[in-house]
């Protein structure tokens, strides 16, 4: 076993608090671990969250350096995934406000949207493709709370750590999202 090897074995048994502390203390091999252990979550829900695997990467990215950079302000009274994900929301919504006014500002022609993405009808349109499609037809809101209950399976008291809402509010946006996906998923099987 190399030096290396040795190393990242005993990372692997370390918790994200020693992690925090030997990247604070200036071990880069520590924050290494964190961010292997956290970067797929976060990719996975930004990659949900904005639709796009570019936009994703770069607010994943993002994030995992603002918590370098912020490492210091972690207190250890949440869960370091929780923390991080509150960043990374943050990341995902600010992408979503400045795309929403970039495209603001274009026309769009929907009769030459519909042309262009018409693809061939004889392709058979998995499920998930289903739900993904109907998952970023959902408001926002809406699809951040489904997404940390449902896919990152985090309680409502976590969601409300992270995004700082209050937790019937969370219950009510997860209910809405549920409801109108089965209302989305319905429409896509009836058209």
């Amino acid at each position: 076993m190399t030096h290396t090897e040795h190393r990242r074995y005993h990372f692997t048994d370390a918790t994200d608090t020693v992690l925090v502390r030997l990247t604070i203390d200036g071990n880069a091999a520590a924050f290494v671990e964190l961010v292997e252990r956290h970067s797929p979550t976060c990719l996975r829900y930004a990659m949900r969250m904005l639709g796009s695997r570019e936009d994703a990467e770069e607010a994943t990215q993002e994030a995992l350096l603002r918590a370098h950079r912020a490492l210091a302000r972690y207190d250890g009274q949440t869960a370091f995934r929780t923390w991080l994900m509150s960043i990374l929301i943050n990341r995902c919504r600010t992408t979503l406000l400045t795309r929403r006014r970039r495209t603001s500002r274009i026309v769009l022609d929907d009769d030459a949207v519909q042309r262009a993405s018409a693809g061939d009808t004889s392709v058979h349109i998995d499920l998930r493709d289903t739900i993904d499609r109907a998952i970023a037809r959902l408001d926002p809101a809406h699809r951040e709370a489904f997404l940390l209950k449902h896919v990152e399976q985090l309680s409502y008291d976590e969601m409300s750590a992270i995004t700082g809402v209050g937790i019937s509010a969370l219950k009510m946006r997860v209910q809405r999202a549920c409801d109108q996906l089965r209302t989305l998923l319905a429409e896509d099987r009836h058209a």
